[in-house]
């Protein structure tokens, strides 16, 4: 793809995402994704917070998008929402010095990454996918729920989302965001 062509793209993508197009969401996350990622990497000097800053910062942009102004440049858009989450998170982080509701969720995604093989993992391999899990367990605990709930336990983004205690975009962009990495990790195995 020519660098001329890039602008058109992205822009017709935009256009496509107003219009509501999942699979133009899907290409600006894919293209804008470690732009944001590094730029709260950055900010936080964590992975998990970062990621999790990032996540809301697509899960905003794709609920906002229709606020969206073409004569500004989409990544200063999505950067702007991505600072202004960083800003909420210090203030929250400063507010309450000890959360025990976050120790215990990422205690439980913690162990979710530790559970031996199920039943449901033994069927999977007699299916010829046991390459698939390997990969999935590489995942980050929170995109492993992510995956699990959405096609293991086959729950809808709406109850993914009160399972979590997350917002509905929010659950919709982890579990792109887990496919993405997912299929990543496939493309590269051997």
């Amino acid at each position: 793809m020519s660098a001329k062509q890039t602008p058109f793209v992205l822009s017709t993508a935009i256009e496509q995402a107003c219009q509501g197009s999942q699979k133009a969401f899907s290409a600006l996350l894919h293209h804008y994704w470690g732009e944001v990622y590094y730029f709260q990497l950055k900010q936080t000097q964590n992975e998990y917070d970062a990621e999790d800053i990032c996540m809301q910062t697509f899960a905003q942009a794709f609920d906002k998008i229709h606020t969206y102004k073409p004569e500004y440049a989409f990544n200063t858009w999505l950067l702007t929402i991505a600072k202004n989450l960083h800003i909420d998170w210090l203030r929250k982080r400063k507010n309450s010095a000890f959360d025990p509701a976050v120790t215990d969720r990422e205690q439980s995604a913690r162990q979710l990454a530790d559970e031996s093989p199920t039943a449901e993992d033994e069927l999977i391999t007699q299916q010829n996918l046991a390459a698939l899990l390997a990969e999935l367990k590489k995942l980050k605990p929170h995109y492993q729920e992510a995956i699990q709930y959405r096609f293991f336990q086959e729950m809808s983004y709406q109850d993914m989302a009160e399972s979590l205690g997350i917002e509905v975009n929010l659950a919709k962009v982890r579990v792109l965001r887990a496919k993405q990495l997912l299929a990543d990790l496939l493309k590269t195995k051997p």
